[in-house]
């Protein structure tokens, strides 16, 4: 079909996660790959920096982060505005955590998130520190997300932080 961007089957539970590669509001480069037999990952994507849905996920994720850090893993937001976007809309919210950037959209494209507008889904991968994924989040509720994650994460058998 034209014009429709080749991309990846949706990944799902037991499919090995992309080895993505992206830079962080913070200034450094995350790999999955850095974090493989050490912990687990979870990458909130979501369609567009500075819009209100993705604001009271952003915020949510930042507020209710406690509940998230007493869990051993590493936990983004990402999507495919670029570096400089992401910075400034993690900085406008004061986020203790950072957005992961896909301006070229091949990681999106990989891990299936990427819609016919260019933009990401809000979906949210959990994936083991094997790099398996272990689910999927296709239904987020932007503004108990960090509740949320860190349910699935105690659903999951996530080991708590020591």
């Amino acid at each position: 079909m034209a014009g429709v961007l080749a991309q990846a089957a949706p990944l799902g539970p037991g499919n090995e996660a992309p080895d993505f590669e992206m830079k962080g509001s913070d200034g450094k480069t995350y790999k999955l790959s850095d974090f493989k037999g050490k912990k687990a990952v979870v990458i909130a994507w979501y369609p567009k920096a500075f819009t209100q849905g993705c604001t009271k996920e952003c915020k949510a994720m930042a507020e209710q982060g406690d509940e998230i850090r007493k869990y051993d893993v590493a936990y983004f937001t990402a999507s495919v505005d670029d570096a400089e976007q992401n910075k400034k809309f993690a900085e406008s919210l004061e986020l203790d955590y950072p957005i992961l950037s896909d301006p070229t959209k091949e990681n999106a494209k990989a891990f299936g998130v990427l819609n016919d507008r260019g933009m990401a889904n809000r979906w949210t991968f959990y994936i083991d520190k094997n790099g398996k994924i272990t689910h999927v989040d296709k239904k987020v509720a932007t503004e108990t997300h960090g509740k949320d994650i860190a349910a699935k994460l105690k659903e999951l058998g996530v080991a708590p932080k020591k």
